[in-house]
């Protein structure tokens, strides 16, 4: 049973209260562990591949992704003249992945019909000798789903930072391989056996070429997109339509996510969940940058960042 709008949920589940947002014919239920984004729908078609309130999260679906995205090579990393050591939360790769806070349980600040807001506070860990105070807020309105995301160094000491989330876009249909999609990157950085990149490739000419709307097929994908096309607006979008064009959505992010992730799903360890959603995951660095740079954030004490993406729904399959 899915709680109801504007209320929050008390029962004990793996994913800890959950609470519901609705307006004009959508909802959404975000999780108290990791602020989670577990369930969007509209008009009753579901627009995210999530899970039920009754499942533990897998495959990241939904999280919020605090303080780096992705992964960082062997969990290391030099920073102040001083090397890391995070615990290896990616054991089969030898990384650690995905940041600090996606576990945590978040508390709910504040929450109305439409719109709900969570703050954690990341204390210094194993390899993370700072203190970040983080928000993340929903909306849900006409233009759809609205999730923005704020960061805060608590510590003495400059810190390094990023942040991405992690849902997975539906097509409505079981696989998505009919489904056609857009992705505006005009450069990818292929990685080697552990997920980190070895460099930056242009698309053209090559299978991760998805500027123009694409069937999918049986492309295999894991990569990061960047040089992004940003439209009027300033956001990038990534557009996901059904084969019969009835059913589409559009994840967008500012610009304070230069990089997209495209993850198809292959190597998700429950094999009944492979390829059943496209994860779309905006990202304001890219993976191993503690160690790269590459989009790396340094927040000196005091200083705050927020980065905004959404997800449009289109029912009708329509753009515009």
């Amino acid at each position: 049973m899915e709680p109801t709008p504007g209320r929050a949920d008390e029962r004990r589940l793996p994913s800890g209260r959950q609470v519901t947002l609705a307006h004009a014919g959508c909802s959404v239920t975000i999780t108290e562990v990791g602020a989670s984004l577990r369930r969007f729908q509209c008009e009753g078609r579901d627009v995210l591949d999530g899970y039920t309130e009754d499942e533990m999260c897998t495959g990241a679906r939904g999280q919020s992704l605090i303080p780096w995205p992705n992964r960082i090579r062997e969990g290391r990393y030099s920073w102040g003249g001083r090397t890391e050591q995070l615990a290896l939360t990616e054991p089969e790769k030898g990384g650690a992945i995905h940041g600090l806070t996606r576990w945590a349980n978040w508390r709910l600040e504040q929450l109305s019909e439409g719109a709900a807001s969570f703050v954690h506070t990341q204390h210094a860990c194993q390899g993370w000798p700072w203190v970040l105070e983080c928000r993340i807020e929903y909306q849900l309105d006409d233009s759809g789903l609205s999730v923005r995301t704020t960061a805060v160094n608590r510590s003495a000491d400059p810190c390094p930072y990023g942040t991405g989330a992690h849902p997975y876009l539906t097509a409505g249909t079981s696989s998505i391989d009919p489904a056609r999609v857009q992705v505006p990157g005009g450069v990818y950085l292929p990685v080697d056996d552990q997920g980190i990149p070895t460099g930056r490739r242009r698309v053209d000419g090559t299978a991760y070429d998805l500027r123009e709307l694409t069937v999918l097929g049986d492309r295999r994908i894991d990569v990061t997109y960047t040089e992004l096309a940003r439209e009027d607006d300033g956001r990038a979008r990534v557009h996901l339509e059904g084969p019969d064009g009835t059913w589409a959505a559009a994840l967008w992010a500012d610009e304070a996510y230069p990089y997209f992730e495209i993850f198809t799903g292959d190597t998700l360890p429950q094999e009944d969940r492979r390829r059943t959603g496209l994860g779309v995951e905006p990202m304001t660095c890219t993976p191993n940058a503690f160690n790269s740079g590459e989009g790396l954030i340094e927040l000196g004490p005091g200083e705050s960042h927020t980065a905004v993406w959404g997800i449009e729904p289109r029912p009708s399959g329509r753009r515009g």
